[in-house]
């Protein structure tokens, strides 16, 4: 199986039908932007500090990658906001709704579709800043993409990206989501494909659900480390009672911010 080609289609589906990260932002959370009042996120809940980008509130002159964050959300404030975007996403539809959205403020934003892991339509030190929101957990692998992440950036470029607990894909979740009972069943790092029970994989291919892995901390923090980039900031978010019986026991989400050297 193809995961990429997968979890493009996967993830068309889940963007037509409008998930929570497929929604673009109301008309007034681009004007505020264009005004100089926006704030974006990495995670669900926390906003990214401000001091985590190159200048505030403008990003003029800013050359930033929009990386697995399309769906009219993030691109479309960092437009406004004066940065000249390139959106890269897996999704078609993820991809049109960034345009769409930012055309309707009279903003430019470009699009290219294609796997994160693979950004060699960029030539080395095009962009001062990547910003990827928690979307490694449909990647098989996460240091291909820190390496390519590295690649892309210029000297002093960063990189902001989350990621999730890898903690996260210890349990039962459908155990906790029904009775609250947290059962570890799963070890680590885990896999949807070679992990997950047959007939619950059988089920979540039939209903053409996305795929997911999760990835090591050595390989989460230590990957863009050996990438050549420094980590500089780091903070944890959890997410909400609907989407995860974790969210009262740990942080489930984390956000860094690296440093080309």
């Amino acid at each position: 199986m193809n995961i990429h080609d997968y979890n493009r289609h996967a993830w068309n589906l889940q963007s037509a039908e409008g998930c929570r990260w497929s929604t673009p932002y109301p008309d007034e959370v681009i004007e505020r932007a264009l005004a100089g009042d926006w704030e974006v996120r990495l995670t669900p809940n926390r906003a990214v500090p401000a001091d985590w980008f190159p200048s505030q509130p403008r990003l003029d002159g800013v050359d930033l990658l929009a990386l697995a964050s399309g769906g009219g959300q993030q691109v479309p404030i960092f437009a406004a906001a004066g940065a000249r975007v390139t959106s890269f996403d897996a999704s078609d539809i993820q991809l049109e709704k960034d345009l769409d959205t930012a055309a309707r403020h009279g903003l430019s934003v470009s699009v290219e579709q294609g796997d994160m892991a693979n950004l060699g339509r960029f030539a080395d030190g095009s962009f001062d800043l990547i910003f990827n929101p928690v979307s490694n957990v449909f990647a098989e692998a996460v240091r291909p993409i820190w390496r390519e992440c590295a690649r892309v950036l210029r000297p002093g470029g960063r990189l902001l990206t989350g990621v999730m607990n890898p903690c996260f894909f210890l349990f039962d979740h459908r155990l906790a989501e029904e009775t609250g009972e947290l059962r570890v069943i799963h070890p680590l790092p885990y896999s949807d494909i070679k992990d997950m029970d047959g007939e619950m994989l059988e089920e979540q291919l039939d209903a053409e659900l996305t795929l997911e892995f999760s990835h090591s901390l050595e390989d989460q923090l230590g990957g863009q480390c050996d990438a050549g980039l420094a980590i500089t900031g780091l903070y944890e978010d959890g997410w909400d009672e609907e989407s995860s019986a974790l969210h009262r026991w740990m942080p489930l989400f984390m956000a860094t911010r690296s440093v080309k050297l």
